[in-house]
């Protein structure tokens, strides 16, 4: 044991001896000490010790060896010795797929569309005379119908009514000096008629005047006094034809003014009757601006509305589209169409027929834009503008084509034929599709029976069997009393057997591979004696 000391000066005991410490540190040990020291140390080993231990290791590698040695030679005997195990025979793989049986006829599909529907009479109702609203029509509101000739809005008619009063007095007033003057002119021309007579006379009486005066019977101033008489008659004719002609041109100035007044009278009265303004036909209110007591001017708009079984559908046929049915031997103006709408989980139809084709192709749509006028809006419900709809628009006619599901296309052009059980390949041309059909030009003839279930697969010589075909027998994969089952069933198989037998599906997989192949085997023969 050993006992340290500080540099300060201290006395350590240990119960034996005393230890002083000065400028070093002094150790000193026991007798006692140095003892236990010798026996806690280990003793030193010969080399007789080492040589024992490799020779142990060396036996139990040995042994170790042999044991695995004799597993391995056991093993491979007991492996030698197994009975050879029947091999069972491999079957190739048979795909149960769908088909159908190809069959010719006259196609017309319908491609669909997506259009809007727009009301194809709307009319902005505008005041044609200023004024103060006195009053509007109850159903004046948007989404409201109003019938054809329903008042809308009157407008005050005070103004009006006195403007046409006075346009009625001018004219009446014209048409009096038309009469006033009428009657002059009559009597103008009943004294131009005694003035022509009263001439006639002075002229033979002038006449027979100079005759006596020839023979002088008469003197020469008589004959004066005579020609004074017919200058003055002939004078009175002339200033009557000339205030008749007077009296015409006046009668035809006054004449104009009556056309004119009539005007006048007629305008005053169409203003009167525009301060009703009246629905032009049965339609929905779309806005309304008026307002009791509000003041208008002539040219304000006061209603929008449009014509309520008048619509039309917009949609977009591509260039392919409008290609093939303006080309058709039907044309494309006048082709029936259905437009369907949905709403409320419910699908209405509404026949509609194609009206006219836009005035100008939108490039951005890419296609060609196409109206169709509705033949009939309501159809347990109402159809309005605005509305999303689905076109179907029948397409051209395919003579002598083929239908089938477009699952059946492979690659665009290829189908494959089912032949003796196994797929055929064959190139198709595809005239057009309608929605899951694809309707085949040439590559099919009638009867072929083609493949309509999707393979990753596949590929010429692939075997298949159509679903509800009989499989194809197979032979037995053993004897004794498995003789009677050919081949592995299939899951219909399967399931007639556990029905036929009130088994369920866990206590037919639980029964013996034995137990179950005689199962199979009974059930088989049976169906063969059935059929």
């Amino acid at each position: 044991m050993l006992d340290k000391v500080s540099d300060n000066k201290s006395d350590v005991g240990n119960g034996r001896g005393i230890v002083a410490a000065s400028d070093s540190v002094v150790a000193e040990y026991h007798e006692e000490d140095i003892r236990t020291v010798e026996m806690d140390s280990p003793p030193r080993k010969g080399i007789g010790y080492y040589t024992g231990k490799t020779i142990l290791a060396l036996i139990q590698a040995a042994l170790m060896i042999a044991i695995l040695a004799g597993s391995f030679f056991i093993a491979k005997r007991m492996v030698d010795g197994k009975p050879e195990a029947k091999k069972r025979p491999a079957f190739k793989t048979v795909y149960t797929v769908n088909a159908v049986t190809a069959k010719q006829a006259d196609n017309q599909p319908k491609f669909i569309s997506y259009g809007q529907t727009v009301a194809a009479r709307t009319v902005e109702l505008r005041s044609l005379v200023s004024g103060e609203i006195v009053k509007i029509n109850p159903n004046l509101r948007g989404g409201a119908t109003v019938n054809k000739g329903d008042p809308l809005v009157e407008i005050s008619d005070f103004e009006y009514k006195g403007a046409l009063s006075e346009a009625k007095s001018n004219l009446a007033e014209a048409k009096a000096r038309i009469n006033e003057n009428a009657a002059q002119i009559s009597l103008e021309r009943s004294k131009l008629q005694a003035a022509q007579e009263q001439l006639k006379f002075a002229e033979t009486d002038l006449a027979r005047a100079e005759k006596l005066v020839k023979r002088k019977a008469l003197t020469v101033q008589q004959v004066e006094a005579r020609k004074l008489v017919e200058s003055q008659r002939r004078q009175t004719v002339a200033l009557s034809v000339d205030t008749i002609k007077v009296q015409e041109a006046r009668l035809g100035q006054m004449k104009a003014t009556i056309d004119r007044l009539d005007w006048r009278v007629a305008q005053a009265q169409r203003n009167l009757d525009s301060t009703v303004l009246l629905a032009p036909f049965t339609g929905i209110v779309q806005t309304s601006t008026a307002e009791i007591g509000r003041a208008i001017t002539a040219n304000d708009l006061v209603v929008s509305m449009y014509e309520v079984d008048s619509l039309e559908t917009r949609f977009t046929l591509t260039d392919a589209q409008y290609g093939r049915l303006q080309t058709s031997p039907t044309g494309l103006i006048g082709r029936a169409v259905d437009v369907a709408w949905t709403v409320g989980g419910v699908r209405y139809s509404f026949p509609a027929r194609i009206d006219r084709v836009s005035a100008q192709i939108e490039a951005n749509r890419g296609g060609v834009e196409v109206i169709a006028k509705l033949e009939s809006v309501e159809q347990g419900v109402k159809l309005r503008p605005g509305a999303f709809v689905e076109v179907s628009v029948p397409d051209t006619v395919f003579a002598n084509t083929f239908m089938v599901p477009d699952t059946a296309i492979y690659n665009n052009d290829t189908v494959y034929k089912v032949v003796d059980g196994k797929l055929q390949s064959s190139k198709v041309t595809v005239a057009a599709y309608q929605g899951e059909q694809a309707i085949i030009a040439t590559g099919v003839a009638e009867g072929d029976r083609i493949l309509t279930t999707r393979i990753t697969e596949v590929s010429d010589g692939l075997a298949v069997r159509i679903e509800g075909e009989k499989a194809p027998a197979r032979p037995s994969t053993s004897g004794g009393e498995n003789s009677g089952a050919n081949g592995r069933s299939s899951r219909e198989e399967i399931a007639k057997i556990i029905k036929a037998n009130n088994l369920t599906l866990e206590e037919f997989r639980g029964m013996d591979i034995p137990e179950r192949r005689k199962l199979i085997a009974q059930w088989r023969q049976q169906n063969a004696a059935k059929e």
